[in-house]
């Protein structure tokens, strides 16, 4: 099987579902991929351009009677949505009705404790809508998101910069890789929120409390 070039909007689950996996785990821990691994290591965070090697799928043959019926079933890696509902100083909206719409599925649910809203999607899912209702009256319109699976690039990149301080509340202009005055302005409200040097950079320390704050990690 061929070297696979990741392009925006992959993940790993719709990446495996192209080449016929059911678990993308099977990819990511091959062999060949220890690089990859050592690259990526949180494999929920790919980055286009990144390079995977495919494997070939091992056959594994299971073998029933002819003369009954037989039931065999495929286990799946499943792939889920997760977003986290904050207000300005990261206090969960907690027990908040909301509505995800996957594809033209309607997913409904009430945030956690935790602000977390969590749901099984398709593998290929690129797109959903989030309605959330703060004051939990669905009869009035909500507050929606459009949300972009796969388009979170890695947190040491500009891009992944960008896409953080937007999630997180501090709007950076356009996400696309260049550090203009509104992402410079964005830095300078995120490190004063959180107690770092203010100079509108993104340094080390900013990266890494973006990462910890956002990644949970």
């Amino acid at each position: 099987m061929p070297m696979y070039t990741v392009v925006q909007g992959d993940c790993l689950s719709s990446i495996a579902l192209q080449f016929g996996y059911a678990d993308w785990r099977n990819i990511y821990n091959d062999p060949a991929n220890a690089s990859f691994r050592q690259l990526r290591p949180n494999p929920n965070l790919i980055y286009p351009g990144d390079e995977i090697f495919i494997p070939d799928p091992e056959a594994d043959p299971e073998e029933a009677p002819t003369d009954t019926w037989t039931e065999f079933k495929i286990d799946s890696q499943k792939t889920f949505v997760r977003v986290r509902m904050m207000d300005g100083n990261n206090a969960a909206f907690a027990n908040k009705k909301y509505q995800l719409d996957v594809n033209g599925t309607l997913l409904e649910g009430t945030t956690g404790g935790d602000g977390m809203i969590e749901k099984e999607i398709p593998a290929n899912a690129t797109a959903a809508t989030l309605t959330v209702w703060f004051d939990n009256d669905t009869t009035r319109p909500g507050v929606v998101w459009n949300l972009s699976m796969g388009s979170l690039d890695p947190w040491d990149t500009t891009t992944g910069v960008q896409a953080r301080l937007k999630n997180l509340g501090y709007d950076p202009g356009p996400i696309d890789g260049i550090i203009g005055p509104l992402t410079t302005a964005a830095l300078r409200g995120f490190q004063s929120s959180q107690n770092l040097t203010v100079n509108g950079t993104a340094d080390s320390a900013t990266k890494n409390k973006l990462k910890e704050l956002h990644d949970g990690a």
